[in-house]
């Protein structure tokens, strides 16, 4: 949904950038509604939770009688003395942690690359989240150099993502995470390489290729987040992603410098880009499917899932499970 709501932003700000040429009064204009946020910090209440387990009992019994009062209930008397009671535990149980306990770390980065199975797991999350991010966010910022139109180039690049996210949230959970993650990577790649062979005056091709790559790479990039998630395990989960997403992240820092070679050819950072991709999603395939999986708790399982792992598995499209079981057996791949 965040991807669905931010395609719908581009295409409010393809939008407002054809009204407003200018870029100081465009800038003010998409930029001054998010002071309306600082107005949250008179609206939007503390979490009670973390109210509980900072001791600030009165406070949290008040933003729960508030929320119970905005939903016409009442909390109960029994209710509030539990509360109290689940917060006298809790302020017993953090006077009995032992001080070496309460220091002790979980597992951090260097889980993730300690085994064979997470290292190159790993590695293969971080390198289609790179490829994916880039690719996505340097046809973004590509697209108006394309076509006749730079306003109306923009506003199709935007426009192609809504399918491509619905699409996507329906096939991911039917045929997997996998293949939409490495099948939107490729043809989303081969689609810019082609472009080469265009003549220099195919302007309407090369734009219509650009948005089918577009359209195809925005799939890999909503798939990327729920699929890292699942192929970690849970205690290495938040390290994880954020070690893959931070590391992806770089490779926006080179898409200025890619893009900035279409002064001279036009072409040429698609096929960069194109590359890239078409490398991104080769690789995925070597990733274990996680849809009908029991997913991986602790490091241990996280090293094991995936561990027997065949090259078989690349002819399996369609995982076992309800949807994969009927669909292999049209297939005859399954008795």
């Amino acid at each position: 949904m965040t991807c669905l709501f931010y395609s719908l932003g581009l295409l409010f700000l393809s939008v407002v950038a054809y009204y407003i040429r200018n870029w100081i009064y465009l800038t003010y204009a998409t930029s001054a509604p998010f002071l309306l946020y600082f107005l949250y910090w008179w609206v939007l209440p503390e979490s009670p939770r973390w109210l509980l387990a900072k001791g600030r009992l009165e406070e949290a019994s008040k933003i729960l009688e508030t929320l119970a009062r905005v939903n016409g209930k009442e909390l109960p008397d029994s209710f509030k003395l539990q509360l109290k009671v689940v917060w006298l535990q809790g302020m017993m149980l953090k006077r009995t942690v032992s001080e070496e306990q309460r220091l002790k770390k979980g597992p951090g980065v260097a889980s993730l690359f300690r085994t064979p199975n997470m290292r190159l797991k790993t590695t293969l999350i971080t390198l289609n989240w790179f490829a994916s991010s880039m690719v996505y966010v340097g046809l973004s910022y590509y697209g108006p150099a394309l076509g006749n139109n730079e306003y109306l180039s923009f506003f199709l690049s935007t426009l192609v993502e809504l399918p491509s996210y619905l699409v996507c949230l329906v096939v991911m959970d039917r045929i997997g995470r996998r293949w939409p993650l490495c099948i939107g990577m490729i043809v989303s790649g081969i689609s810019c390489i082609i472009t080469v062979t265009l003549p220099h005056d195919a302007v309407v091709a090369t734009l219509v290729l650009f948005l089918f790559s577009k359209f195809a790479i925005s799939a890999p990039f909503l798939v990327i987040y729920p699929f890292a998630g699942e192929l970690y395990p849970t205690s290495l989960r938040g390290v994880g992603i954020g070690t893959s997403a931070y590391i992806g992240g770089l490779g926006l820092i080179i898409i200025p410098f890619i893009t900035y070679l279409g002064q001279d050819n036009l072409r040429m950072p698609l096929v960069i880009m194109g590359i890239i991709s078409v490398f991104g999603g080769l690789t995925g395939l070597r990733l274990p499917e996680t849809l009908h999986q029991k997913l991986p708790q602790t490091v241990e399982e996280g090293e094991e899932f995936g561990k027997d792992w065949s090259i078989k598995e690349l002819l399996h499209c369609i995982p076992p499970g309800r949807y994969g079981d009927f669909f292999l057996r049209k297939l005859n791949w399954i008795k």
